[in-house]
């Protein structure tokens, strides 16, 4: 190990220029850089009929920003979660609503449900062999490694026919919460020490209780956590094609990929700071605010520390106040609005009012600090990222399981995408890069 170390010591460097782009080069070659324009506008890569992400509108033959919307194969996310006020399976009809295009009949819905439930079974000893065998704090390396040991199990595993995927998706839309929630019990067990709870889900229950049922040792919640977390998790179930991790979906699966397979791709696209783990920077960051600002009602005080933060000056020195601004959304993120008012209620009736007043605060006054700082203009927001690992951290929902409950949501709105993929493109996805190489003359080795 020690060779390989001093190997790579010496060659990294060298790695490190050779990757080295001038980024006037962008410009210059006109080149769409991370696929976005030069307004952070994502390229159009293709056409889908499953969500719109809406945070502009064009007036007067000028684009210029507005509320944001979202819809789920043309519904207003916001309809979907106020028609179904104190229940707590909006998930499930969101899921219903994104695989089959209309919105379920009562009938329609309860023998989805059903469906769900009975295929929420992991193979005969599957936790034993394979979640257990190799724990890892990293629970979404954990699902990825039974998500792609679940294909070892699947005869038909190869099948790209429609009805076939349709069957994979909804099995796998059951099976990760056991993957997400078994991979964490046994990570604690065995590198925490913790007692080991293995409880099986309940048919009767919806995803969003049987989570907290087999998440907690005494299988105990209430009526309202359990209907923040079933929002929580159709707000982020889907988000159109262009987000890393959907688009990382459609590309394997242009490529004839398996759909175990496309979706562990997605699953490693979804993990990275910069996507699914958002909203981990936001606690870590919201702990270092915590330790700095004595008075949660002092604006002053917390507008002194936010601006130190953006000029890089305290927590992670990167002058990012984490869990504000978008990359499509401006004005507002429409799915914070929806969510705002559960955290809310879920604060208060877990007595976290002062916690709940520290985050107001800090929605009002960040833009503010980031238009002053950095110039931008364009308006900055709360994402959903700001509230999200504060409801699951209400909760008691560890840290390591905040980016796999992402996942949990996300695996529907992956599904889709690839089944429109594989129905309506049949090219592979093969972007091109401008090279810069030059033609260099081969030296002999004795030479």
């Amino acid at each position: 190990m020690k060779k390989i170390d001093a190997f790579v010591e010496k060659q990294a460097p060298i790695c490190a220029k050779l990757g080295a782009i001038p980024p006037e080069l962008y410009g210059e070659y006109d080149i769409k850089r991370g696929l976005r324009d030069i307004n952070g506008t994502g390229v159009p890569a293709g056409i889908t009929n499953i969500s719109q992400v809406i945070g502009s509108k064009v007036v007067d033959g000028k684009k210029v920003p507005c509320d944001g919307m979202l819809l789920y194969r043309g519904y207003d996310v916001h309809d979907l979660v106020e028609g179904v006020r104190h229940k707590s399976d909006v998930y499930e009809e969101g899921a219903y609503l994104l695989l089959f295009g209309k919105l379920p009949k009562k009938e329609e819905l309860a023998e989805f449900k059903k469906l769900l439930a009975e295929n929420m079974t992991l193979p005969r000893n599957f936790t034993r062999d394979v979640i257990m065998k190799a724990p890892d704090s990293d629970i979404m390396n954990s699902m990825t490694k039974g998500l792609l040991t679940l294909a070892s199990y699947d005869k038909r595993k190869n099948d790209l026919s429609i009805e076939n995927v349709l069957r994979q998706s909804i099995q796998l839309i059951s099976e990760f919460p056991m993957l997400a929630i078994y991979g964490y019990h046994a990570y604690n067990h065995y590198e925490n020490d913790a007692s080991m709870f293995i409880h099986r889900p309940d048919k009767k229950l919806s995803i969003a209780e049987n989570i907290l049922r087999m998440l907690r040792p005494d299988t105990k919640y209430t009526p309202l956590e359990a209907q923040v977390l079933d929002v929580a998790l159709l707000l982020h179930m889907e988000h159109g094609g262009g987000n890393n991790s959907t688009f990382t979906t459609r590309v394997v699966t242009s490529a004839g990929s398996d759909t175990y397979s496309a979706i562990a791709a997605a699953m490693c696209s979804l993990k990275g700071k910069r996507h699914g783990g958002a909203n981990l920077m936001v606690m870590e960051m919201m702990d270092d605010i915590r330790e700095h600002v004595r008075d949660y009602q002092d604006e002053d005080e917390i507008k002194s520390y936010l601006t130190k933060i953006v000029r890089k000056e305290a927590f992670d020195q990167k002058g990012l106040i984490y869990g504000m601004g978008h990359a499509v959304y401006s004005l507002s993120d429409p799915r914070e609005k929806v969510f705002k008012s559960y955290v809310e209620r879920l604060a208060k009736e877990k007595g976290r009012d002062e916690d709940m007043l520290l985050y107001n605060n800090i929605e009002k006054i960040a833009p503010e600090v980031i238009a002053r700082e950095r110039k931008i203009y364009k308006g900055v927001s709360p994402n959903v990222d700001f509230y999200s690992g504060f409801v699951y951290d209400i909760m008691n929902i560890p840290r390591e399981l905040f980016t796999p409950l992402f996942a949990i949501a996300r695996v529907t709105g992956w599904s889709c995408h690839r089944i429109e993929e594989l129905v309506a493109n049949e090219k592979i996805i093969r972007p091109a890069y401008k090279s810069i190489v030059e033609r260099k003359e081969y030296e002999p080795r004795e030479d």
